[in-house]
């Protein structure tokens, strides 16, 4: 992985967690336990922004709703 020069801050994980990442990453190409949160926690908010610009339905899921809704009377 390559170290990208910037500015930090410190963020604290609960210690068990720590030894528990720093386990997982032996053999890996990750240096450090803060290299590999970095990189995970740059995955999970990735997706998070992506998923904000899909719809949450697609328009099968919305017809089975709608269909659900009519069958109880509803519409």
């Amino acid at each position: 992985m390559e170290k990208r020069e910037g500015k930090y801050t410190t963020v604290s994980i609960p210690v068990t967690l720590y030894n528990r990442i720093k386990k997982l990453i032996e053999g890996t190409g990750f240096t450090s336990v803060s290299q590999y949160v970095t990189y995970v926690l740059r995955e999970v908010v990735a997706a998070h922004e992506e998923a904000r610009y899909e719809e949450p339905f697609t328009e099968e899921d919305k017809e089975r709703i709608l269909e659900k809704l009519r069958k109880l009377g509803y519409i």
